[in-house]
């Protein structure tokens, strides 16, 4: 596990935004897993206003979402397709078609698994970019989630119905459901960028930098992956060793 340090959110963009960016020039029909939620945020935006400025070509990459709400369809302001298109894809040249969010109204674990096949299909992730909850959440992996998981409907916790309940009027509009990609459709990426900052952040990135790895913080897991870098300031980095 590698592990950098920044000052704040906005130093975790930058950083990130290079990283990201450097394996898009080197490989034009990368595979990106992305994600959603306020940590990637300001990374989205150096990505735009960096491909913008040298001319970065994004026409032949492939990227999966590692989730979605059930229930929203793909064009409601608070669907994660719809965050994807606003932060990013609208501003880059990627084709839409080569964008994959999991659908929002799937009704069986067998029609979610499909994801899976669908990532396999395009040769796996090359890269994938994480945030992490308060709780451990990667993806909407919840304590107890199978490690051996792959993409399934996933019930939210009390925690995070309340964390991204800021995103909408009332906490009662918050979906309790969510379609997510498993621990192990994580893990199957060849590289992993996880980004955490704020106070928040700090008993999560304590168990998932210090261990042990436990289904109590299913962030732990990605201690036994090869090649994963965690990008965290000094407020999410207080209570590390």
């Amino acid at each position: 596990m590698k592990i950098i340090k920044v000052t704040d959110n906005k130093e975790a963009g930058k950083v990130v935004s290079d990283l990201i960016l450097k394996e898009v020039k080197s490989k034009s029909n990368i595979v990106l897993g992305l994600a959603t939620g306020s940590s990637p945020i300001t990374t989205y935006e150096n990505i735009i206003s960096k491909s913008k400025e040298e001319n970065i070509d994004w026409s032949n990459v492939t990227t999966f979402n590692l989730d979605e709400y059930k229930g929203l369809e793909s064009t409601h302001n608070q669907s994660y397709r719809y965050f994807m298109n606003d932060k990013l894809f609208n501003h880059i040249n990627i084709k839409m078609e080569n964008t994959f969010v999991p659908s929002g109204m799937i009704n069986s674990n067998e029609e979610a698994q499909k994801y899976d096949e669908l990532i396999l299909k395009h040769g796996g992730i090359d890269l994938q970019l994480l945030g992490l909850g308060i709780n451990g959440h990667v993806g909407f992996n919840e304590p107890g989630s199978d490690f051996e998981g792959l993409t399934s409907i996933v019930d939210l916790t009390k925690s995070t119905i309340e964390a991204n309940s800021r995103f909408f009027d009332n906490e009662k509009d918050v979906p309790t459901k969510a379609i997510s990609m498993g621990l192990k459709s994580i893990m199957n990426a060849k590289k992993i960028i996880l980004i955490a900052t704020g106070e928040a952040k700090a008993l999560a990135v304590k168990n998932l930098i210090e261990g042990p790895i436990s289904k109590d913080w299913p962030c732990s897991v990605l201690l036994n992956h090869s090649d994963i870098t965690v990008v965290i300031d000094n407020e999410a980095s207080k209570l590390l060793k």
